[in-house]
């Protein structure tokens, strides 16, 4: 996909399995990502949902997994119709995290493409600096798993 990229990033101190946990379990993802219900394998090709309260409103996002590499990679699609625009593909996004180990820290990247524009791009990449915050937290805590 084209478009803008926005581009968040922190740094976690633990250990890049112990934030792939985080990303990729079910329970976990609701402390982080704002709420949302996940569903999904996490297999190449698979549908994703992400179900939700945003501002009063119930959402249901989707989207497909994209690429998986435990540890390192993790890419999905995704699509939003609370943005208004209809179900089409050049209308989704793709989300990818990075995780780059060094040391006990893990540095993880969020990038999003396919921004109609320099508003959007800023509008996401705030979304995602927060979603990141809220991962650190609960990684460094300890209670990815709890």
């Amino acid at each position: 996909m084209a478009g803008i990229l926005s581009t968040a990033r922190i740094d976690v101190e633990a250990p890049a399995p112990e934030v792939w946990k985080a990303l990729t379990d079910l329970d976990t993802i609701p402390k982080y990502f704002f709420g949302s219900r996940v569903q999904t394998d996490w297999r190449p090709g698979s549908p994703i949902t992400w179900r939700g309260q945003w501002e009063g409103k119930a959402y249901e996002d989707r989207g497909k997994v994209l690429e998986v590499e435990p540890n390192r990679l993790l890419k999905v699609s995704h699509f939003s119709p609370l943005a208004g625009l209809p179900d089409k593909p050049e209308n989704y996004h793709n989300l990818t995290f990075e995780l780059d180990q060094h040391g006990h820290a893990t540095r993880v990247s969020l990038t999003q493409d396919n921004n109609k524009n320099e508003a959007e791009a800023e509008h996401a990449t705030k979304n995602w600096r927060t979603l990141l915050e809220g991962l650190k937290k609960v990684v460094e805590a300890g209670t990815a798993t709890a």
